[in-house]
């Protein structure tokens, strides 16, 4: 069975990928990981930090066991670069842990379509920040992000 397309696709201008990327972060805030993978290929590779996945099986796994450390996961992207079927994201996410230590997640993500515009490629680097719960920038309820919140570079981030 043919998976359906995901526009937009490739290849992006600047507006469709600012939209590419606002799509993948409303879809990483449902926190729903079986909603979330139907935008990666069957066979999708990633790397994230030192971990390897393949395939959209996996990817549930993964964003399973992450979601389920990382509690009041909150995450804005915002477009670096793109050129042809790739994109660039830089990102920050805050979330805590079940001791209540709150991190600012921050991060880059190199992503490669196919002609359906599922993500077939991801390359993350993340590094953690440990901050106090009164640091805290992402207030909105847990889901999309509003259209009138900041994004990075409106925070400063």
């Amino acid at each position: 069975m043919p998976t359906a397309a995901r526009p937009p696709v490739p290849p992006f201008t600047r507006e469709t990928a600012i939209q590419k990327v606002r799509l993948a972060e409303d879809g990483w805030n449902s926190r729903t990981p079986e909603k979330v993978a139907l935008a990666y290929s069957e066979d999708s590779r990633w790397r994230n930090r030192a971990e390897f996945v393949t395939g959209r099986e996996a990817i549930v796994g993964f964003l399973s066991r992450k979601w389920a450390r990382e509690l009041d996961y909150r995450l804005i992207k915002e477009l670096w670069a793109h050129e042809g079927r790739r994109i660039a994201v830089r990102f920050a996410y805050e979330w805590h842990d079940d001791s209540g230590q709150w991190y600012r997640s921050y991060g880059n993500e190199n992503w490669e379509f196919d002609d359906e515009g599922l993500m077939r490629a991801r390359h993350a680097c993340i590094n953690d920040l440990p901050i106090a719960e009164s640091d805290r920038l992402y207030h909105w309820p847990l889901g999309r992000r509003p259209d009138d919140h900041p994004g990075l570079t409106d925070l400063g981030l």
